[in-house]
Order: structure tokens, then C-alpha cells, then sequence
């Protein structure tokens, strides 16, 4: 019986580290759509700002709420890391301008 309750116990923390790392991922990606120009997103063909920020606080939100393994927080998960992996570098890149 101790061994299913370790195993119980151990499940709990990856479920809440999962959970932490995924609002940590939604709250950093709001900040940084915040902290962008407007025009930026549009430059890259992506989504507008307001849209890309909608989407990241319902994902967030879906994060808490339901947690990462629901099929709701799998996909709240998906739209943060497209955000965080596909359109932030692409918006830094278009600010930041040419390297040379």
C-alpha cells in the first residue's frame, strides 16, 4: 500500500510542476505581447497583437483552471509554446532589425 501512495504522491508534484511551468510559460508570454510594438506581429504575417493576447490569456487561464493534461490544457499548452517558439523570435527579429 505505501508504494501506490509514493506513487500517488510522486504523480501529484509532476502534475503541479507541470502545471507551474506552464503558467510560468503563459504569464512571460503575455509580457512580452504586451511589451511589443503593434505593427510587429503584422510585419511577420502572424496573428494581430490583440488576437496573439487573447489568445495567451485564455490559454493561461485554461492552464490554471483545468491543468495541463486535460484535453483543454493540452491545447492551451499548444497555443503558449506556438507563441513562444514560432512568433516571439520573429517578432524580436523584426524590431531588432538587420545584425550588420
Amino acid at each position: 500500500m505505501e508504494n501506490v501512495t509514493t506513487a500517488y504522491n510522486l504523480t501529484a508534484m509532476i502534475m503541479i510542476a507541470l502545471r507551474l511551468l506552464a503558467l510560468g510559460a503563459g504569464a512571460f508570454a503575455i509580457f512580452h505581447a504586451i511589451r511589443q510594438r503593434t505593427d510587429a506581429f503584422t510585419a511577420v504575417d502572424k496573428l494581430s497583437k490583440p488576437i496573439w493576447l487573447g489568445i495567451l490569456v485564455v490559454a493561461t487561464l485554461i492552464v490554471f483552471a483545468f491543468g495541463v493534461v486535460s484535453f483543454f490544457g493540452l491545447i492551451a499548452v499548444v497555443a503558449i509554446g506556438v507563441y513562444l517558439v514560432d512568433v516571439r523570435p520573429r517578432v524580436d527579429e523584426i524590431q531588432r532589425g538587420p545584425r550588420w
